[in-house]
């Protein structure tokens, strides 16, 4: 058995590796980390941790079963009342003053999962110190068969009072505090006066009922689909990402509405179609939301984004003479910069997005809302905001392709033979520089750019590239996977391609 932290914590299949013993394990560690300092010694004081759970299969047992643990030994415990989105648990971190918050999800991962973010007590996610400390006092008590400390408490109207030696546990609701601070971020009656109609899409996950609640209490028209919790997700794989939302799609079209916004399964991602039923990629969030707060509300700070992220981004920042930092894949290296510069906003390709004065983590319904203030600022549809987007600064394209390899060298290896390997010209465009942040990034003369990089968890390379037109996209990357294949002899079991989308 091996339990790794990735990016965004440690997920796993249920009953296979994410069981309560499991879940005992990674918890026993946490209270370890927190109880002791880096060289092992005990600390004193009485460390707390915000415990909360999304709507799949056990997490509310699973979240139980991790409070146990940590108030066996000590730790005092705050335990979501009811299911609730990672953002609306990372602020209840901050808000509470805790030493980090543990969320029991797999976020956007498909139904048979389950998983264990980290949390630290900014309400990002864990740096990586405190994540490999984790992993280390994990593997000491698995090798020396320490059994986790554990109460005979299990959940139901009454708390744990804590005492002798334990910790307390209590429950409580993080939603009204995380919504009156959400209200502070957005500007609702500007949303109220245009009047938009919208429909959401929470795809069965833990954010059902929360922006459309939001919007019924400012008076507005707003629509549900997938908007019951269920445990399995409804069979789906709650990614909004464009193969996912044709329901969502299709609804907009047929119901008339302005908008589509959909949440992943733990609420900390954003989707959209406007109001032709077209996908709205997070690129296009990310660049409307940053232009909107430089231009329309006179901000200013630095830009964080991930080494996959549109370079439209990089024009806009350069525009308005912002400074822009680009880190590798996750939001745990976002943080890292968050901790130490003024950062207005930050982002990822995969659609998790946040600003000043929020959690340092992605925050879906925080950018739906921002998305409408942002209609609502213009007076214009979507559609029409994209567009413009684009005639200003460029068309961009955009792809993934994701491919099952088999790989005969380490990560560090593979992306050092990619760097030397990386030729003058791609696609009939001069190859400008690389860069090894995270994986190979090729950029070329006219902006466009190739990144080959493995995934962190998987036997997958993933290649990604964005160019001025789809034809352009394609030719990268296929480029990129005849580079992949006859310069570094690594045999392609097959490759799944993420549809081309402008950004």
């Amino acid at each position: 058995m091996e339990i790794r932290f990735g990016t965004d914590g440690w997920r796993a299949i249920i009953a296979d590796q994410f069981t309560f013993h499991n879940v005992r394990l990674v918890s026993q560690a946490i209270a370890d980390m927190l109880t002791s300092d880096s060289e092992g010694r005990p600390t004193d004081g009485s460390p707390s941790v915000a415990v909360g759970y999304d709507v799949r299969f056990l997490s509310d047992r699973f979240a139980a079963e991790a409070s146990a643990v940590l108030a066996a030994n000590g730790v005092n415990v705050y335990l979501a009342s009811a299911p609730c989105p990672t953002p609306v648990l990372a602020h209840a971190v901050r808000q509470i003053g805790a030493s980090g918050g543990i969320m029991i999800t797999a976020s956007h991962n498909p139904p048979e999962f389950n998983g264990l973010k980290w949390k630290d007590g900014t309400g990002g996610p864990g740096p990586k110190g405190q994540t490999r400390r984790i992993e280390t006092h994990l593997e000491r008590n698995v090798r020396e068969a320490r059994a986790p400390r554990h109460l005979k408490w299990r959940p139901g109207k009454e708390d744990y009072p804590g005492g002798d030696g334990t910790g307390f546990i209590r429950r409580f609701d993080p939603m009204p505090e995380y919504v009156a601070h959400i209200r502070n971020l957005v500007d609702m009656d500007s949303i109220a006066r245009w009047k938009p109609r919208v429909l959401v899409d929470p795809m069965h996950g833990a954010g059902c009922g929360l922006l459309q609640g939001l919007l019924h209490d400012i008076g507005l028209k707003a629509d549900e689909i997938h908007g019951r919790p269920d445990s399995l997700l409804g069979g789906l794989c709650p990614e909004p990402i464009a193969r996912n939302l044709h329901d969502l799609s299709c609804g907009v079209v047929r119901g008339h509405y302005d908008v589509g916004l959909a949440l992943d399964g733990d609420g900390d991602r954003i989707g959209a179609v406007d109001e032709a039923g077209q996908f709205v990629d997070p690129h296009r969030i990310f660049s409307l939301a940053l232009l909107h707060l430089v231009e329309n509300k006179g901000q200013r700070g630095a830009v964080v984004k991930t080494v996959s992220t549109t370079q439209m981004i990089n024009r806009i920042c350069k525009e308005w003479d912002l400074p822009v930092y680009e880190t590798p894949v996750g939001f745990n290296h976002i943080c890292e910069i968050m901790r130490s510069e003024d950062v207005l906003i930050c982002g990822e390709e995969s659609g998790g997005i946040t600003i000043r004065g929020h959690v340092p983590d992605g925050d879906g319904i925080l950018m739906a809302l921002m998305l409408l203030e942002i209609m609502a600022a213009h007076k214009s549809p979507l559609g029409q905001l994209v567009k413009r987007l684009a005639d200003r600064f460029g068309p961009l394209y955009y792809e993934r392709r994701d491919v099952a390899m088999e790989v005969p060298c380490g990560k560090a290896e593979l992306v050092r033979r990619l760097m030397d390997e990386m030729p003058q010209v791609l696609g009939g465009v001069a190859v400008s520089h690389g860069s090894s942040t995270d994986g190979a990034k090729l950029c070329l003369s006219d902006g466009s750019w190739l990144l080959i990089r493995p995934s962190g968890t998987e036997p997958v390379l993933r290649i990604y590239a964005e160019a001025p037109s789809s034809s352009q996209v394609e030719a990268l990357l296929s480029e990129g996977l005849s580079l992949v294949q006859n310069h570094l002899g690594i045999r392609i079991h097959s490759a799944v391609a993420r549809a081309v989308e402008g950004a």
